[in-house]
């Protein structure tokens, strides 16, 4: 076929085939008189390469794809190339997503100060909250102590749990890809209005989850620059709960919702009881490929706890 009828049955340009073949991303045969002559192969290829591009993969990337369905595959993704173009795909975008939210909730604190601009108002911090108590620490906090419970965490690999995120995805927690995800887990963020289980005070790490998740908000810039790919925050209460704190604290980050203690489960992660609940204690996992790098525990000061993951960021760079 002559590259108008392949250009009409693959949905692109003739100037677009015109340029994947320039790519050799598609080599036509060629007729006796120098005419290219276009096969059903080629229009499965250009298909291919329109569709993967609608999916945020430059053209120039999708031969892994077409060597693929070239070797007798029967999906262009049934080849572990092509699952690595994915994952870097993906580590792109995410890096970009991240780095957006970063600027949005950096716009967001010039709003808010511009709008109360020379009023009696004092404005709230970005994203921060009515009801500073949950924002001071009690100076007699104890201190919790190292028990060894996070001890055989670096060198392990995350399970294949998928949790949802306040983004509306199922995070699966052994797909974080090879850049390193920060995972902060906390037992749970106190809200205006609603008391604390009794005797918070008094746990040993218990007090501190939202001056915990400021911080990270507050240093979520220079967390990714020091070559932080993701940050979590994650708890056992609902996504619904999360969500509020995501939009009450202004975190320009995803929070994650384990309600049934999975992960605790399958990683041995140390837990306790208030109120007859059972929460996860504060610790913060660093993921690299899918395996714990390295782990904070105990945490504390938890208001303190970000500007401790970056400077360990700093000190370990890759």
């Amino acid at each position: 076929m002559k590259i108008g009828e392949l250009a009409r049955q693959a949905g692109v340009t003739t100037k677009a085939v015109r340029y994947y073949e320039s790519l050799g991303l598609i080599t036509p045969e060629r007729l006796a008189n120098g005419y290219r002559d276009y096969g059903d192969a080629d229009v499965r290829l250009v298909r291919e390469i329109r569709a993967l591009h609608q999916l945020g993969i430059p053209v120039e990337r999708t031969r892994p794809f077409l060597e693929c369905l070239a070797a007798g595959s029967l999906h262009a993704d049934d080849c572990p190339a092509s699952l690595a173009t994915y994952r870097e795909a993906i580590d792109e975008l995410t890096g970009r997503i991240e780095a957006l939210s970063a600027r949005r909730a950096t716009l967001i604190a010039h709003l808010q100060i511009a709008a109360h601009r020379g009023s009696g108002v004092v404005p709230r911090k970005a994203g921060g909250a009515a009801g500073s108590d949950y924002l001071t620490l009690p100076a007699d906090l104890p201190v919790p102590e190292d028990d060894g419970a996070a001890a055989h965490l670096p060198g392990t690999p995350m399970p294949p749990l998928a949790l949802p995120d306040t983004a509306g995805r199922a995070v699966r927690l052994d797909a974080l890809g090879p850049r390193r995800t920060v995972i902060y887990i906390y037992p749970l963020t106190g809200r205006p209005g609603t008391d604390l289980p009794e005797g918070w005070n008094s746990i040993p790490g218990a007090r501190g989850c939202t001056p915990e998740s400021c911080g990270f908000r507050d240093h979520f810039q220079d967390l990714l620059e020091a070559g932080a790919g993701r940050v979590y925050g994650l708890s056992s209460q609902d996504t619904g709960y999360q969500n509020e704190v995501v939009e009450r604290l202004g975190l320009p980050f995803d929070m994650l919702s384990d309600p049934a203690l999975g992960l605790a489960d399958t990683l041995g992660l140390p837990t306790f009881e208030a109120d007859g609940a059972r929460l996860f204690r504060r610790l913060t996992l660093v993921v690299r490929g899918s395996v714990i790098e390295h782990a904070f525990y105990p945490v504390f000061p938890p208001d303190e706890h970000a500007q401790q993951v970056l400077t360990w960021l700093r000190e370990n760079p890759l």
